[in-house]
């Protein structure tokens, strides 16, 4: 009998064994993702206070190891370059401005409405964040490329104009498009963006709205480098008025 009840218990602890191996390994895993994120977020909110206190083209690897207390091989594992930590600040500073914009953004609103309520959140978001908007809309780091990666980040603040241009159309807001289609004008990919191939946006329509949607980043970077110095005294009616010219120009 008890030699019985030992072959079945050391038969269950077999087919138990690789379960709880599993849970073990599991959990291991889930605590080193788990110290590693925690360790990717001390280095990039240490490089974004280094972004401020020398700007971009002074950004080391080894100040930033030294914030951390971390020594720089540490760093190193976690970002092997330079380019790459920029490459990370870069793509987390488009995701978190274009998270302000699809916040800000209502569908179901007139287009005009949310077409100035995602550009007061692109112009918040920049002066609550001033170096990481000028890391993305500044001075060019001397040296640096950014890399495809940093594309669909970028974007997502135009998908959205994109979406009220089309949004629009659809409406029979926008005024009569001739057709006009001419690739060398506004690229294939641009196009696609600002509202798609709804028949009522034509090339015309498309150059404004990039007329419009650069704009927006100069009135912000204007305001935000200091341009408006003894020319604007009310920063927010000018910038309220300013898009509202845009958005007529468009036709929204």
């Amino acid at each position: 009998m008890l030699r019985r009840l030992a072959h079945d218990c050391q038969e269950q602890c077999s087919r138990l064994r690789p379960v709880l191996s599993k849970g073990i390994l599991d959990h291991v895993t889930t605590a080193r993702e788990r110290v590693r994120a925690e360790l990717t977020a001390e280095i990039t909110d240490a490089a974004r206070r280094q972004l401020a206190e020398v700007g971009a083209a002074a950004l080391s690897l080894r100040a930033v190891a030294r914030e951390v207390g971390l020594v720089s091989s540490a760093v190193y594992r976690y970002f092997p370059s330079r380019d790459e930590l920029l490459t990370r600040l870069i793509i987390d500073g488009y995701d978190a401005l274009g998270a302000a914009a699809e916040a800000a953004d209502r569908p179901g609103e007139a287009p005009r409405v949310r077409w100035l309520a995602v550009c007061r959140a692109v112009r918040a978001w920049a002066l609550a964040h001033p170096h990481e908007y000028a890391l993305l809309y500044g001075s060019p780091v001397p040296g640096y490329s950014a890399p495809r990666d940093t594309v669909p980040a970028a974007s997502r603040v135009a998908v959205v104009l994109g979406r009220i241009l089309g949004d629009a159309a659809r409406s029979g807001l926008l005024p009569a498009a001739s057709g006009d289609r001419d690739p060398s004008l506004v690229s294939d990919d641009a196009a696609a963006v600002l509202g798609g191939d709804h028949p009522a946006i034509d090339d015309t329509v498309r150059v404004r709205a990039l007329m419009a949607w650069s704009a927006v980043y100069g009135t912000v970077s204007f305001e935000l480098f200091g341009h408006f110095v003894g020319s604007v005294e009310d920063g927010d009616r000018y910038f309220d008025r300013a898009m509202t010219e845009l958005a007529a120009l468009i036709g929204l």
